[in-house]
This record gives C-alpha cells, structure tokens and sequence, in this order.
C-alpha cells in the first residue's frame, strides 16, 4: 500500500501539502426528519420536518442528494435527479419511512450499492436503480402502516416495480484530474424490453448559508450560479472561490434559488419568485415560470429529457474544475483516460490491501465493503448552543427546548467529515459504531481512522465531565467504551512496532483518562466496581428499559456493564505499558490500571459470594438490587458472554523490562492473595511465559464456551446469536409488583418498541459484539494453545483449540456475503428478486444485523460501519498464522 500511488495521495493531503480530500462523497443521504433540523417544541424530528418538505424546504445544517459530492465544507453540492415521466414528485433523494411509519422503525425504501472509491476520492461509483413505473410512495407507507410488530417490513422488492427488469440502471462514476479537478460520467441503463423514457437533472447548488443570519455562516456574500457559456455554469464562492459546471452541448439549463418555498408549506408570501422546489414544479408539474429566465441562482441543472432503447444505455459527462480552467477543452480524449489511470490506480491499491488469497467472490465482497466505508462519510455540522437559540433571521425555538434534548451540550460545536453508520437510517456519528468504522479504515486510510478517533476526544466534543458523545438524539446516553479498544487497534494495525504513531497513541490515552474517570465516577452507584451504565448499546436485549427507573426502584448491577469496564481497564493497561517502554511516567498508570481490572475482575466473580456468577448454570448474570437483596435476571444473552472479551495476555519478558510496574504486579501477587487469583500463569514453553489477565477461570470459560458453541443456544449457522435460542421454548419471565416482564428468541425483526423498532438485540446476528468475541478467543487461544481444546459444535466430539474456533466463527459470518450452491447470498433471503441475475448478482449490501436462522440482512441495509468488519473477518478466516499481541 506505501508504494501505490493513492497511498501517496494519502500522505500528501495528511501533511497538507495537497488537498485531495478536498472533495468526496460527504453529501447526506437525508438531511430532513434529523434532530439538527427539529426546532419543534418536543422534539419530534420524524414530524417536523418530514420528506413532503425537503423538496420545497431549505436546510439549516446540511444538504442531501443522491449519489452526489460537496467539498468539505458542503458548500458547493451535486447529485442527480431523475424523473421517469410517472412519479408524483422529482426524485432528487432518497425516500423512506420515518420512525412511527415503519412497523420496524426507519426504514429506506430504495435500491442503491456502492460499488466503488479510492480513499483519497479519486475515483468513486456508485448505483442506484430507478423504476419505470411510477414510485409507490403512498402504497409503501400504507402497507408498513397495516403491518405490525410480528410482520416483515414491506420493501420496494415486493411492490413489484422491477418486474420485468423494467427499470434504468443509473451509474454515477467520479474521477478526479486532480484536487480540485472533477470528472463525473453518468451511465442510464435500460434494464427493460421497451423503450423508456427518462429525464436527467445533474444538480449543482449552493448550500443555503446566507438565510439565517449565523455568525459562523455569515461570508458576507451570497454565492452565484451563472450561465457563462452554452453548455458551462460559473459558480462563485466567497471562500470556496470560482469554479465551472460543464456539460457537453445540447441540453437546457435551468436556475432557480436554493431558498424555502414559504407559500407551499405555511400559506404565507414568498420572499422571491424562485424556489427549492422549482425543478419539481417546472417539470412536474408544468409551471414554466418557476425557474429563472435570467440563468442565475443558487441551484441549477441541465435538463436532459431522453428516451433510451430496451437494453441500451446512454452515457453523459460532466465537469466541474476552477473557473481558470474553463478555456481548455473539457471532454476530450483526456477526459477518459483519467477515469482509466485512476481506476488503474484504485485496483493497483486495492491489490496491495485486499490479501491475494481471498477467492474472486471475497475481493469483491472487500471491495464493495471498504467503497461503503468510504461512501459513508459525511459532513456533518451540528452546533448545539446555535440550534438551542435560534438564529438571528429565524423565528425564537420554543423555550421548552432549552432545557430538553442536548441541552446540556450546549459546548458541542461539529463542522467536520466524519463516519457515519449510514447516510439515510443514521446520519449523525454514533461514538461506539465510530469506534468498530475505525478498524477496517485503518487498513486503507490510517491517517482518516486516527483523525476520526482523536476527533470524538477533542475539547468541542468530548463533555467538560469527560463523557464521550454517543449520537445527536441523546448525547448523554452511554455507549459502550470501545474507544480505546479502537485506538489500540488502529495504532497497532498501522505500523510495525518502531513505526507506529506515539503521538497519536499517547494524546488518545491522554484524554481518555478524563472519560475512564467519568465512567468509574457516574457508573458504579455502589462503589462496588459493579457497573450500571443503561442500555449500553444493546438496546432492547434486557427484561425491561435499563436506561430508566427501574421497577420498584433498586438498581441493576450490569454483567455486559461490569464488562465493558474490565474490558476499558485491560485496554488502557496495555495503552500504558505499551508507552512506558519509551516513557516510564506510565508505568504507574499501567499498575493503577492493572489494579481497576483485578478489582473489578474480583466483584463480577466474588462480590457477595459469587458476584455475577452463576454457578448452578455457568454463565453470568445482570442482578437487580432492590432493599438489600440481589435477583439473577437470568436471561442468556450476550450480557453473559461479554464477560469473556475482557481478556489480555502479558509477555513476562516485555513486562521484566519496566521494573516499576513489574515490582508493583509482584507486590500486588504477594501481598493481595484476596484478589491476586484472578491472575494465572502458564509456561507455553521453557523460554516463553506469559500471564493472563481475564475474568473467567479456565473452568468458568470453558462452561460459559459451551453455551457459546452450542448450536441450539448461541451458535448459528451465520456467528453468534445475540440470545440463546433456548429462550424460544422457554421465555424467560421475571414478576414484580404483579406485573410480569418477559424476554423471548427472536431471530430477526424486533417484537418489542422498547428503544425503536428497529432495535433487536433478542436473537439476530450483530457485527460488532460477535468479532469483539472473536477476537477474544484468539487472546485466550495465545494463552492456553492447544491445551484448551472444546467441542465445536457442543456436542458434536469435534474438539478444536481456541484459534481454530474463532476462525470457524469468522466463516460463518462471512459466509452471509458469499452465494451459497443455489447462487445466492443468505443476507438475500427472502428477496422476491433473482439475484442471479446478471445485473444483480455481484452487488453486497452490509446491513445493521442479520436473521439468525435465515441470515437475512435486516435493519438498515447500508451499514458499512461497523458491519464493514466483514472485511477484516474475511482476512482472519483465511489466517493460518497464529495471533500475537503485535497483530
């Protein structure tokens, strides 16, 4: 990777000797219904700005289009509109249920792929399909609406409008002549029998920044789009500067301004004739007059209305470069010969990152998993004191918002690209999904993950009290602390040890020290070093809402909570030893780190005779505390199995090299016997000895890893199931005060409303949490060798070590991706579309969480996140070395 020339491309824009970020895919793909844009009273985004607004609305905070590009700072968009001579509306963006209209929560109602980018953005496609027949918007909400709880969701496949394959292909494809230099050709194909027709509308406009009267906004001029040429559009910024928009000859070009149709919304005068919504209006709906005659606005578009043959396509090209530019010839003989050198360049990257003994099918699976990583980036601006008071050219929020939602965030100031989870279902950064982004980002743009991971830490995001920000509709909810998981993955997977980033690995630890602190001050009620954090990122997986009061009151002492904690201390542990070797300052925040873990390894096992151990069933359980009495929540889930990834080894050599903290570990194993049993030994060999730091025993793993491989528990055919399929003949019930909770198997789309109804952690299959356990065993497997074998399956008399069980793991994850013997996918089951069709065939999605049984993809279903772990498992199912601490 070091030697291709993107790889250089990367080096170049992290020193800021060249701008290639400058550009790239960071347009949201849906910026209404989110919380940056609700001024409501009560904080009900779905309502306030819902999708019959963004067409005729001006955004405050961002812009959304489809398949498009903006700068860094959005304010120069494009993307593509489209109309088929049949829909009710222009399709300018992506269309989907909010909340309250899916009978499972969000849901985007659209068939798109990313197929394609470089890190740097210098080349990049993507696809998205568009019916012939008229979109069924009113039927999709209509018929989630009659669905309920115990249904699937009604998705655009079973509406019937592929049918026939009567629909275009519309391919969008980037490549960059140079940093501010873009290239764009669009390819409509004609999927169908019969000729169709189809309009094209290449958007390019202007963020509205000039409406609202923002300090931070205010440039002091009003940009400008203008017809400079036949065929060629000026834009002029104030601080992104000149630029021309061309397209090859022919087409009409239309202009109006980015601004809100005030008179279709509210009933009340517009402040100019020309609108958002113009384009719509004018070619919908036949209003001639609603685009400007005098060719200048803030939005414009060449209007290309084509009728395409039954299997033929028509490719067009367009450009938008600095203005200077604009005397050299656009579209010649050059213009495709840098699509050639860049896409030459991205597949020569690609070579060196995507390991050469993954079969065809799984480079290409990679492939479309690292394009949806850097697909998924989006500028994101969120200023909360701003969006609490209102802006100067607005009318004053109501007051009841200054003390509701994010109110006392009011020091959170985001003007950044940042990952997201998914651009239409999730566009606003979820901390712990960040974290999981980071470890496939760094495999192609190390600079980007540890820029991202930094960023969360910083002073105008992280909490003054050291809480991380988990996501804009509750920034003070708690997610799990996988941050400093990711920042020792990242340091460590971007260099061999000598090479590695110091700077960015001791400033992370740094900041990090303040957010442990808040977790053991806020999160451990008792002081018992017994955690209670709420739901921590698992939703609805527990008898009833942890995030509330609890029934009854008394408080809930969390096995994944305890966890997760043990799991931060191991982290942090190894963070500090890791700098002590150049900086012996650290080697006491390694002993005081190593001290929290032991603590907190001894509460989970002991603390009132057992801790959260159970000893009749083997496995860990959340425990109610209510008037002096403790209560086993006994549910198996992965609250029990998450005990199991606070597991680290210590290389007795590398740790006789820091004699501070070494004589304090010997200190602690003479002196603290109470607590120093949670500390085993093991000689691997006469010159090799290491010391495992866990919460289980080797007895206490070995039972909780038979519930973990048994295949009518945990072990599905696609990973592991997030509850024991035991509880699908028996439910486990919990009674208080009369009144009876419950929790049941379900292998896919959630059967409760408890946190959304897309949230599922009762049975389906979740990336992140399975290849955290993954990786577990691989440390225990460096451990115990193969001195500890199991049974895979339980029961099966199958017996394999550690290593070889997480790699068996490995392959049945990623086994959703691949076509099985009938050539499909598993995350394709139950689509009424033949995936076997050539146009269909190679194209992935990665989706939220998968069906345990079936391994459909459910959720949102372009969660290259963290579901884009796929990518990394595919490496470790194909592994034959054994793992090390450098891995």
């Amino acid at each position: 990777m070091q030697h291709t020339v993107e790889y250089q491309r990367l080096i170049d824009a992290s020193a800021r000797k060249v701008n290639w970020k400058r550009w790239g895919p960071y347009l949201s793909e849906r910026q209404w219904a989110t919380v940056r844009e609700d001024y409501s009273a009560q904080g009900k985004s779905w309502d306030f700005f819902p999708h019959d607004h963004a067409r005729s609305r001006a955004y405050r905070w961002g812009e959304d289009g489809l398949l498009g590009i903006t700068d860094r700072e959005c304010r120069l968009c494009f993307a593509l509109a489209l109309w088929n001579q049949k829909d009710p509306i222009l399709k300018e963006r992506l269309f989907g249920l909010t909340g309250p209209e899916g009978n499972h929560g969000e849901d985007v109602k659209e068939c798109y792929f990313y197929l394609d980018s470089s890190p740097s953005h210098s080349y990049m496609k993507a696809l998205y399909k568009y019916p012939q027949a008229a979109y069924p918007y009113d039927r999709i909400v209509a018929e989630n609406k009659r669905r309920g709880l115990a249904a699937p969701e009604y998705e655009l496949m079973e509406t019937g409008v592929f049918a026939e394959d009567r629909y275009f292909d519309v391919q969008a494809e980037y490549a960059k002549g140079g940093p501010d230099d873009l290239l764009i050709r669009v390819t409509l194909f004609n999927r169908g029998p019969d000729e169709a027709p189809l309009h094209f509308l290449p958007t390019l406009w202007f963020r509205n920044t000039w409406s609202w009267g923002a300090i931070g906004e205010n440039i002091g001029f009003k940009p400008r789009l203008s017809l400079r040429a036949p065929g060629c559009v000026e834009a002029e910024h104030a601080t992104l500067g000149r630029f021309v928009f061309e397209c090859e000859p022919g087409p009409e070009i239309l202009f109006t301004e980015n601004e809100t149709n005030e008179h279709r919304l509210f009933g009340v005068p517009n402040a100019g004739p020309y609108t958002k919504d113009a384009f719509d209006n004018y070619l919908v709906h036949g209003v001639k007059e609603a685009v400007n005659p005098a060719m200048t606005g803030t939005k414009c578009t060449p209007h290309f209305a084509l009728r395409i043959g039954g299997g033929q396509s028509r490719t067009l090209r367009f450009r938008l470069r600095p203005s200077e530019a604009a005397g050299t010839p656009a579209f010649g003989p050059g213009f495709e010969e840098v699509f050639t050198l860049r896409l030459r360049e991205s597949d020569e990257f690609y070579d060196r990152v995507i390991p050469a003994s993954l079969s065809p099918e799984e480079k290409n699976v990679s492939r479309q998993g690292y394009a949806g990583l850097l697909w998924t980036k989006q500028f994101y601006n969120y200023v909360v004191e701003d969006w609490l008071a209102g802006d100067p050219g607005t009318p004053r929020p109501p007051e009841e918002r200054l003390a509701g939602r994010n109110h006392d965030w009011k020091h959170l100031y985001s003007r950044d690209i940042i990952s997201m989870p998914d651009k239409w279902e999730y566009p606003w950064f979820a901390a712990w999904d960040l974290a999981f982004h980071m470890v496939p980002f760094s495999r192609i743009d190390p600079f980007f993950a540890k820029f991202q991971l930094s960023l969360l830490l910083r002073e105008w995001y992280m909490h003054p009290n050291g809480q991380i920000p988990a996501y804009e509709f509750g920034f003070s909810d708690v997610n799990p602390p996988v941050h400093a998981w990711a920042a020792w993955r990242v340091y460590k997977m971007t260099g061999l040890r000598g090479e590695r980033d110091r700077s960015f690995l001791e400033s992370t630890f740094q900041k990090l020290l303040l957010n442990f602190t808040w977790w053991v001050n806020r999160k451990d009620p008792a002081g018992h070093n017994l955690f209670s954090g709420g739901f921590l990122g698992l939703d609805n997986i527990g008898v009833f809402d942890r995030s509330s009061p609890l029934p009854g009151g008394g408080h809930l002492n969390q096995a994944d909570g305890t966890a997760w904690m043990a799991f931060y201390s191991l982290t942090m542990l190894s963070i500090a030893l890791e700098l002590a070797r150049e900086n012996p300052v650290y080697e006491d925040m390694a002993s005081k780190f190593f001290e929290h873990f032991i603590r907190i390894s001894d509460a989970m096992n002991e603390f009132g005779g057992t801790g959260l151990w159970d000893e009749e069933d083997g496995f860990y359980y959340d425990q109610l505390s209510h008037h002096g009495e403790s209560t086993p929540i006994k549910t198996r889930s992965l609250v029990g199995l998450l005990p199991l990834i606070a597991v680290e080894v210590l290389e007795e050599e590398e740790i006789r090299k820091l004699p501070g903290f070494y004589k304090r570990l010997q200190w602690f194993v003479e002196n603290r016997r109470d607590l120093a049993n949670q500390i085993t030994y093991c000689n691997t060999c006469a010159h090799d000895q290491h010391r495992l730091l866990a919460i289980p025993t080797q007895n206490r793993l070995e039972r909780v890893l038979r519930y973990l491989l048994d295949e009518q528990e945990f072990l599905s055919p696609f990973g592991i199931r997030s509850l024991s399929k035991a509880h699908e003949a028996r439910p486990y019930q919990f009674r208080h005060g009369g009144t009876s909770f419950h929790v049941d198997y379900i292998p896919g789309e959630s059967n409760s409303l408890l946190f959304g109804g897309n949230s599922n952690w009762r049975g389906p299959i979740w990336f992140p949490t399975c290849f955290l356990l993954i990786e577990a065993l691989q440390r225990y497997h460096h451990f115990y060798g193969n001195g500890l074998q199991v049974e895979f399956p339980t029961g099966s008399d199958r017996r394999l070590n550690l290593g070889e069980v997480a790699r068996e793991l490995s392959c049945r994850m990623t086994r959703l991706f691949l076509p099985g013997p009938e050539g499909t996918r598993p995350f394709q089951s139950g689509d009424p579309i033949d995936w076997k069709n050539p146009a269909w065939k190679d194209l992935v999605l990665f989706h939220e969480y998968y069906h345990a049984e079936s391994g459909r993809g459910l959720g949102a279903g372009h969660q290259t996140g963290w579901t884009a772990l796929a990518v990394k498992l595919l490496e470790m199912a194909h592994a034959h070395v054994e793992y090390t601490p450098e891995a």
